[in-house]
């Protein structure tokens, strides 16, 4: 008999016994196996081959072979997955890892900390939920013509500097402010990611990391991800305490404090000069990094907007973030971490233990995108769209539903934060606006501890147009009397 025919043999013979035993039974010994069936040591090791590649079997070095835990057929019943409890154990749990509990669909709306809405919400549901512009706000026909443009390059598909090209840094030096320069600047592949890199290459695991309360929970999401403890510190009509933050610092320690000075999700407060000053002198005073989140600089309705704090730092003290998905499309991954001293080091190391680098098409459409007149005139729209918005939504809710105020009417972003009445609870409110075709981002999920009071945040940017806004506003006071 051949070693083919041998070897297949012995398999449908295997095949039989194995579907005789129960998962983790162990096989007889090769030495058993070849004395018991008159076969060779390379028959035998054949056939315990094929069995593994058919998942029938495992082998585990120097203790024998087992029967491996039995998969369904496609198609026969549901999957088992319950081996993976076992293989997962010791392991923490991401925060946001059902997929339902912030999207939309539950209430709190965004997955794991992000503002994804439209994979889960039921055809024809408005959203006030979410952080990214409806498309018909998207710079479209220009990202379409920054991309065309880009793939042109005979250099396009080059590999990309770890750090990014040096025009895009340039461009993203320059926005920050006169002292930033180019190498200060990491091109990364959107803010999400990149405020995931910068928890985990500051802190180290079980620290505490101090954060505005409320706050944006990808930022609470990623920390919790990255083993650090968020803590919150207050917020009032002007944005972050000093004094509280000088506190904080002093009982916990901490070395690390996440805000978003300029438009704040989801309250939309900007911080006042005074202030902006005071909490980079408090970060410094206490030897610690000071993360400024300025997603939101090219949001504003048509007013200012003040400096970035990196700009007039010197010391290393700010790690400064910013993206172009939010005022371009969440499809453009292009975001950016400025940073001075040995942390700067730290990201680059890091840098290339993630992703090498970010693609370079996507990063030579940005800086056609970016060069172009016509990204000055798409934030120009944008930012009047954005507050035509911002009002229609606010003036429905004071016809509609007068008890829910806005605690303030921002001057950019992309939201309303509302503190609902008594005896309203987010969670009930969030699960009838869904069941009424709205989508609302319930307010518990955007603080670190327990929420002082109910609250939802209200975007007004993913919906289709304002007819829309108004809409939602009365399907919400039509769910809430029901």
């Amino acid at each position: 008999m051949s070693d083919g025919s041998s070897t297949d043999a012995l398999v449908g013979i295997l095949r039989r016994e194995v579907a005789g035993l129960a998962p983790g039974a162990r096989l007889p010994s090769s030495r058993d196996l070849i004395a018991r069936h008159g076969v060779g040591p390379v028959t035998v090791s054949r056939a315990i081959a094929q069995l593994a590649a058919e998942g029938l079997v495992v082998t585990r070095p120097g203790s024998g072979t087992f029967v491996a835990v039995r998969r369904s057929r496609p198609g026969s019943q549901a999957p088992d997955t319950s081996w993976q409890a076992v293989a997962l154990a010791g392991r923490p749990q991401a925060p946001g890892g059902d997929p339902g509990a912030e999207s939309g669909a539950e209430p709190g709306a965004e997955p794991g900390g992000t503002d994804d809405t439209s994979a889960t919400a039921p055809a024809g549901t408005i959203s006030l939920a979410g952080g990214y512009l409806h498309e018909n706000l998207q710079p479209v026909r220009a990202l379409g013509a920054a991309l065309a443009r880009a793939a042109r390059r005979p250099d396009a598909w080059r590999r990309a500097p770890a750090v990014g090209l040096a025009p895009l840094r340039a461009i993203l030096a320059r926005q920050a402010g006169p002292g930033v320069r180019p190498e200060d600047v990491l091109v990364t592949g959107g803010g999400q990611g990149a405020l995931s890199m910068l928890f985990r290459a500051i802190a180290a695991p079980d620290s505490p990391v101090l954060v505005e309360s409320p706050t944006y929970p990808g930022a609470l999401a990623a920390a919790r991800a990255a083993g650090l403890r968020p803590v919150p510190v207050p917020i009032d009509e002007d944005g972050l305490r000093p004094d509280l933050l000088a506190d904080a610092f002093a009982m916990t320690g901490a070395r690390l404090l996440y805000c978003q000075p300029t438009f704040h999700n989801p309250t939309g407060t900007v911080l006042p000069p005074d202030r902006r000053r005071q909490i980079v002198d408090v970060a410094r005073a206490a030897g610690a990094f000071l993360i400024e989140d300025d997603f939101a600089r090219h949001l504003g309705h048509g007013r200012p907007v003040p400096p970035p704090l990196v700009a007039d730092d010197r010391d290393g003290t700010v790690v400064h973030l910013t993206s172009l998905t939010k005022p371009a499309s969440p499809s453009l991954r292009i975001g950016a971490l400025i940073a001075r001293g040995p942390v700067m080091g730290r990201l680059r190391g890091m840098r290339l233990v993630d992703d090498f680098f970010v693609a370079r098409p996507l990063q030579e459409a940005a800086v056609e995108l970016l060069s172009t007149p016509a990204w000055d005139r798409h934030l120009r729209t944008l930012g009047t769209a954005l507050g035509e918005r911002c009002a229609v939504l606010s003036g429905a809710l004071a016809q509609d539903l007068p008890d829910w105020v806005p605690v303030r009417v921002p001057a950019g972003g992309l939201h309303l934060w509302l503190r609902l009445p008594e005896p309203l609870a987010d969670g009930a409110v969030a699960d009838a606006a869904r069941v009424a075709g709205v989508a609302v981002n319930a307010g518990r999920r955007y603080f670190p501890a327990e929420p002082p009071a109910a609250h939802l945040r209200l975007g007004f940017a993913a919906a289709a147009d304002q007819a829309d806004l108004v809409e939602a506003v009365r399907r919400l006071a039509a769910a809430v009397v029901r």
